[in-house]
């Protein structure tokens, strides 16, 4: 009878060892066939509304330098075309945890077909990257995703494979025409050691990097359902959704101390709020869409640099392109 057992339990761990092994093999992130690149259109008329509220923003705020901000505005009242405009939208900056929205939307895609197997622990870790923002869960997703783990650092040959492996995020948004990102890094409260430094580069050559366009392209992605199935975004618009008048004392709060605080001084308790905030001792980030009750619906993204403590240059800008959208929208 022992033996028996024995022999199942080896029967049972093979077969697993198996299918975690034909899991791994085929876990390049795909692009589905049916995916079709956004129609992404520059608008002129945009672009005046947003330099002009760049500028009237940091005007208030005085001790913010032009260069330490980027910012990219979508309209997304015609889902069909990405009506766009950016100032310093190509800049690469470190996004902070601003890019654990592209860790949620590679595992999503990686779900759906099948490479990854959801479970509870799983959906446990999602929910914390996003809603909470933590590292620990980011950590844990991006080992999932691509297959590595942290350790020791390696010799030549074996960290080559193992940073192949890791770069397999950054493999899927470039075969969608994403340009100028890398997402291949953990974030942490602390630092990182051992390989995760080896794989970041000693000196940082290799740590994560987005620009507000390919930000705010990937969002509005999610919000227009392209990125992955309905169901699959409407999960990931459930993760970022925020109430913006939740009760906290928590200045840096996602849903209250970004671009929710404007809906919170402009008391907009009809306006919706989705966003992914990042924040470290020298950047101030957040992604945002809104939808308003008067019909404004747009992603607006917004990088900040060297003014981690500067609590109103973010609702400042979105207030003032809410303010230059009204005013376009009426003179049509």
């Amino acid at each position: 009878m022992v033996r028996f057992a024995m022999s199942v339990l080896a029967v049972c761990v093979l077969a697993a060892t198996v299918f975690t092994q034909k899991h791994a093999a085929n876990g390049e992130i795909a692009v589905p066939k049916t995916y079709k690149a956004p129609v992404i259109e520059v608008s002129g008329e945009l672009q005046t509304l947003l330099n002009t509220a760049i500028s009237d923003a940091l005007g208030d705020a005085k001790n913010v330098k032009p260069e330490e901000v980027a910012a990219t505005l979508i309209d997304l009242r015609d889902p069909a075309k990405f009506m766009i405009a950016d100032v310093r939208g190509t800049e690469r900056i470190y996004p902070a945890s601003v890019v654990k929205m592209f860790y949620m939307a590679a595992l999503e895609r990686q779900l759906e077909d099948g490479k990854i197997l959801m479970s509870p622990e799983l959906q446990r870790g999602l929910r914390d990257m996003i809603v909470d923002s933590s590292n620990e869960a980011t950590q844990y997703i991006l080992d999932v995703i691509t297959g590595t783990s942290s350790g020791a650092e390696l010799p030549q040959k074996k960290f080559d494979a193992w940073q192949y492996k890791r770069n397999r995020v950054n493999r899927w948004f470039s075969s969608m025409g994403y340009t100028n990102i890398n997402v291949n890094q953990k974030t942490f409260c602390e630092d990182a050691y051992g390989i995760e430094q080896q794989s970041r580069g000693y000196k940082g050559q290799n740590r994560n990097m987005l620009t507000t366009n390919a930000t705010a392209r990937l969002l509005a992605e999610i919000v227009t359902g392209r990125i992955n199935t309905p169901e699959r975004t409407t999960a990931m618009m459930d993760l970022l959704k925020r109430d913006a008048f939740v009760t906290t004392s928590d200045g840096d709060n996602q849903a209250t101390g970004f671009t929710g605080k404007l809906l919170i001084d402009r008391k907009m308790t009809d306006a919706k709020l989705w966003s992914k905030a990042g924040w470290t001792s020298k950047t101030r980030h957040d992604a945002a869409y809104i939808e308003t009750a008067d019909g404004l619906k747009f992603v607006l993204v917004i990088f900040t640099e060297n003014h981690a403590n500067e609590r109103e240059i973010i609702p400042g800008i979105a207030g003032k392109v809410i303010d230059g959208l009204r005013k376009s929208k009426e003179k049509r």
